[in-house]
């Protein structure tokens, strides 16, 4: 089975429905289904990024907002969504980040200089791959991390647009 970094952009409302759902449900089934268009499969393109970016000790600051991005900040207010339906619980449970997280996340992503971070990328392919613990990694790196940085700065973007918190979690 693979694990990979999930995100939803939700509503505070939504996230209350769930929290009520999950309180008056005999096995604390959130009834956890965001729209389809709301969530994020990064795969596991941002966690070999950060173990390239912190193995080389790139700057802590977009390696912190890379890491908080799909991290979140708040296991506590999500609690009733460690749930087998949402996630299947190999890793830590669910995590948010509120609007006012997501705007400020969004606004310090559209910041990073993605040319400059994969940069710092070994020339070899097979290198590059190892640094970042994709072992028998085919095709360009470089195109695959900014393909899901792009994904990443854009689906913040729109959460922070639409006054939408973040959920991540490991699937």
């Amino acid at each position: 089975m693979a694990l990979t970094q999930q995100l939803a952009r939700v509503s505070p409302a939504y996230l209350d429905r769930c929290r009520r759902a999950a309180a008056g449900s005999p096995d604390g089934d959130p009834r956890w289904d965001p729209p389809a268009g709301d969530l994020l499969d990064l795969d596991w393109a941002l966690w070999g990024l950060l173990r390239h970016l912190r193995a080389v000790e790139a700057a802590p600051e977009p390696v912190a907002l890379l890491d908080r991005s799909i991290s979140g900040d708040d296991a506590a207010a999500v609690a009733f969504l460690d749930h087998l339906e949402v996630y299947d619980r190999f890793g830590d449970p669910p995590t948010l980040l509120t609007p006012d997280a997501v705007a400020e996340v969004a606004g310090r992503l559209d910041a990073v200089d993605t040319a400059a971070m994969l940069a710092r990328l070994p020339s070899d392919p097979d290198e590059a791959a190892e640094s970042c613990g994709f072992g028998g990694f085919h095709g360009d790196l470089a195109a695959h991390l900014a393909h899901h940085l792009d994904a990443l700065r854009s689906f913040y973007r729109e959460a922070a647009a639409r006054g939408l918190a973040v959920v991540t979690w490991v699937d």
